[in-house]
């Protein structure tokens, strides 16, 4: 399994050769977004009641951090108020 969440700067190379930097909120949200889609799709195909359980609590968890990044996108004015529906804490990207 993959991790999309990095704790750490994005590695980025470049002529000069390597460049670090930190995530913006756009990026981190769109790889949370793959995240959830990825745990939606594991939970849809599994059968085995462990499975199950643990695809719940992937949803939860990567939902949360979903929702956090958006709260923080839009208390800092980075995105449109079109695209933040706070009822939802859905995004149109």
């Amino acid at each position: 399994m993959k991790t999309l969440f990095r704790h750490s700067p994005c590695r980025i190379d470049t002529e000069d050769g390597i460049e670090l930097r930190k995530p913006s909120i756009h990026e981190e949200l769109l790889q949370a977004k793959y995240a959830l889609e990825n745990a939606y799709s594991g939970f849809d195909n599994v059968t085995d009641p462990d499975l199950i359980d643990c695809y719940i609590y992937e949803v939860n968890a990567v939902m949360k951090r979903y929702k956090y990044l958006l709260e923080q996108a839009a208390k800092s004015n980075l995105l449109p108020s079109e695209t933040y529906d706070e009822t939802y804490h859905s995004l149109t990207l």
